[in-house]
């Protein structure tokens, strides 16, 4: 998996290729071991969209499912500033953080199971309302690229479908690591990230 993954959609008739390119590492992330890579990579055929620039306000969030309560936890040290997407490895955990400071929406997912994402700052680079596997065996729903793994793009997208139309993990399963590569989210809270961060919006990503 160390040759980057080509990928060709097609756009109103065109083929586009899309060719994912080195992993957008920080500087103090030592490389990763070619002994641990995995022998493949969670990833998405990205579809081109036109995307709005960012905007600085953003209308309120869905509460269908994991609004911000008491309960939450308060984001992590080390976890940036301003308006900012916040994923914690270690707590499965994300949070959507306003310009003001205010956590406006936090929940659990499933991110990767492999050592290919490291903490760090990044931002989103593309999105895809529809995307398909790596392997072609799925569905992937309001894919937010944000980074690329080993050889393939990363983002957040909802919990994806099989062909067969069926889930590949429940609910219940959220806050455990599943995934190849990707952060995989309940399906409304999916919604809610996708409408929250249009391109250029920052990730921050804490061990």
């Amino acid at each position: 998996m160390a040759l980057a993954l080509g990928i060709t959609v097609v756009i109103g008739g065109t083929a586009v290729g899309v060719v994912p390119q080195v992993k957008d590492t920080p500087a103090s992330a030592a490389p990763v071991p070619h002994s641990k890579r995995p022998a493949a990579i969670e990833t998405a055929a990205l579809a081109q969209l036109t995307i709005p620039k960012p905007k600085v306000k953003v209308a309120p969030l869905s509460t269908t499912a994991s609004p911000t309560t008491p309960d939450t936890p308060a984001l992590p040290p080390g976890s940036g500033t301003g308006y900012r997407i916040v994923f914690d490895q270690s707590e499965q955990r994300v949070w959507l953080v306003g310009s003001d400071g205010k956590v406006e929406r936090s929940y659990l997912v499933s991110g990767s199971r492999y050592d290919n994402l490291h903490p760090g700052t990044f931002s989103v680079l593309s999105r895809s309302r529809y995307a398909t596997s790596y392997d072609f065996s799925g569905k992937l729903e309001y894919f937010v690229h944000f980074t690329t793994g080993f050889s393939a793009p990363i983002g957040f997208h909802a919990v994806p479908k099989d062909n067969a139309g069926q889930l590949e993990q429940t609910k219940a399963q959220l806050g455990t690591p599943l995934s190849a590569g990707c952060v995989r989210q309940w399906l409304p809270d999916a919604i809610a990230l996708w409408d929250f961060a249009p391109v250029g919006t920052k990730v921050v990503v804490t061990a």
